[in-house]
C-alpha cells in the first residue's frame, strides 16, 4: 500500500498514489466478493448478521445489535459514505467485510 498522504488547504486529508491520483474506496462483502453500491443494499447484509435500524433521524442512518453495545452512524446520503463509515463496519463486522481500493 503505497502513496502518500497530502494535506489540503481545507483541512482535508487524502492519500495519493504513486503517480499522483488519488484512490477511491469501495466497501465490499466477502462472502459474496460483491462492492455495495447502496444504502438498500448495505441494510439487506447488515440485517442478514443481526443488525436494526435504530432510531428515524433526519440526518443519519443508525444500526444498532441487541447483542452488543456497538452503533453504526452513517450519514443520509450514501454520496458521503466516506472510508471512515466503510471501516467502522469492518472492525464492528469482522471476516465479512473489506475495504479495497480501486
Amino acid at each position: 500500500m503505497s502513496g502518500v498522504w497530502v494535506f489540503k488547504s481545507n483541512g482535508v486529508v487524502q492519500r495519493e498514489s504513486g503517480d499522483g491520483s488519488s484512490r477511491r474506496k469501495v466497501l465490499v462483502h466477502k462472502p459474496t466478493n460483491k462492492v455495495v453500491t447502496s444504502y438498500d443494499m448495505l441494510e439487506r447484509l447488515l440485517k442478514e448478521l443481526g443488525w436494526e435500524r435504530y432510531l428515524d433521524d433526519p440526518y443519519m442512518l443508525q444500526f444498532h445489535k441487541r447483542s452488543s453495545v456497538h452503533l453504526i452512524s452513517l450519514p443520509r446520503e450514501f454520496s458521503r459514505f466516506g472510508s471512515v463509515h466503510m471501516y467502522d463496519i469492518v472492525v464492528k463486522n469482522r471476516n465479512m467485510f473489506e475495504v479495497r481500493d480501486v
